[in-house]
């Protein structure tokens, strides 16, 4: 009686100190980079290896990136016992010993199915599998999972999303779930709990601002359809507006600069989607200005909120830590804007939306890297069209 006693403490323990790893998952938005903006179903074991390496070399691990995501088609069929088949040609060492690999270099695995019958490439999804392919994905030794939702055939998502986090939960490996179901059953008002992060809108597009019959959505475009999510956001739970696509060719650098910008603004999982392999160096220096990640991942988890906005021009603001504002102007347009901004005019309104204390704060830029006022004094800026000034409110 005494050893099954200790038994069932020992698994208690156990269990309970498993469900607080499970608990303290994603704490700050995710950062990784993930196969599909860049290579759609042209993924193979060498190439993942390879952004591995790559990851590592061009400092984006030290930056904060953590995550190798292989998205659609690594997968192409099932055996017969039900378990999934990773494409053989593809991935000829398996998925165990690619997971190793990527775990070598201080990184973590990421990979892809759907809550349908197909995944979005026709290759075999998850619906009746659950438990299953997550006991599989636990055996490789995978740390993430994004989940997506094509051939769902009219199930509940929230009854769907919620079977695969049982799943995960099951396996006794904490795995952060990507709820990838595009914002279409509003999964910020029941993903709480059940993912880590969820889709709040249609796939990204590499341009600034379009929108496409099918779907696809411009970097101001999934702005829009965020802005008033804010509520929802925060440690362990973030609104994901997809992944980025700075350093893919579509999108000046300076647009780029306001991508970046805002998804950090907006607490957004910052997943990387260009080929690390060839980075050149505007885009390296994007992806990993530590100012804007500092604010991104910032401990408090607050999504900005755009708290003016004056036809092309907005501001927003995102309360940090330590009692901290970070603030950008966004320029929509396509003239440059002559920024002449009051602080003291203002204070009252930026008290009341932001919780900004009433105290002077320095000014740093994060992008420039340096000091560039107080908000004792007028903050004049020229910001390019597209572009932003991206600040962030120190305490003197």
């Amino acid at each position: 009686m005494k050893n099954c006693s200790l038994l069932i403490l020992f698994l208690f323990v156990g269990q309970t100190a498993f469900n607080q790893g499970v608990a303290d998952l994603a704490i700050t938005p995710p950062m990784g980079w993930n196969s599909w903006n860049k290579f759609g179903c042209n993924v193979d074991e060498k190439m993942i290896m390879e952004m591995a390496d790559a990851m590592v070399t061009s400092g984006m691990r030290d930056a904060g990136y953590e995550y190798i995501v292989i998205d659609d088609c690594w997968q192409v069929g099932r055996d017969s016992l039900g378990n999934i088949i990773p494409d053989p040609e593809r991935f000829p060492s398996g998925m165990k010993a690619l997971g190793d690999y990527i775990h070598s270099h201080g990184l973590k695995l990421g990979i892809y199915s759907c809550a349908g019958s197909k995944t979005c490439q026709g290759r075999p999804g998850s619906r009746g599998y659950q438990f299953q392919d997550a006991r599989s994905y636990a055996a490789w030794g995978v740390d993430y999972l994004k989940y997506d939702w094509c051939y769902n055939e009219g199930q509940s998502a929230e009854a769907a999303y919620k079977t695969m986090s049982d799943a995960l939960k099951a396996v006794g490996r904490p795995i952060v779930f990507s709820i990838c179901e595009w914002g279409e059953h509003k999964p910020w008002e029941w993903g709480k709990g059940i993912g880590h992060l969820w889709r709040t809108t249609a796939d990204i597009r590499d341009c600034f601002q379009c929108q496409f019959d099918w779907g696809g959505l411009g970097v101001l475009d999934i702005i829009d359809r965020q802005a008033e999510l804010y509520p929802f956001a925060g440690p362990g739970h973030w609104n994901d507006p997809d992944m980025l696509e700075v350093g893919n060719g579509g999108m000046t650098n300076t647009e780029y600069i306001s991508h970046f910008s805002m998804w950090a603004m907006l607490a957004a999982p910052l997943m990387a989607g260009n080929d690390l392999r060839n980075l050149d160096q505007p885009t390296l220096e994007i992806l990993t200005n530590h100012d804007v990640i500092d604010v991104n991942q910032d401990e408090l988890g607050k999504q900005a909120r755009r708290f003016m906005k004056m036809g092309d021009y907005e501001i927003w603001a995102k309360p940090l830590s330590n009692g901290e504002v970070a603030v950008c102007f966004l320029n929509r347009s396509l003239q440059a804007w002559s920024l002449d901004y009051d602080w003291q005019r203002y204070t009252m309104y930026f008290v009341r939306d932001v919780n900004l204390h009433k105290n002077n704060y320095k000014i740093w830029d994060c992008w420039a890297h340096k000091y560039i006022g107080t908000t004792d004094e007028q903050l004049s800026a020229e910001i390019p069209p597209h572009g932003v000034l991206m600040v962030r409110l120190k305490k003197k």
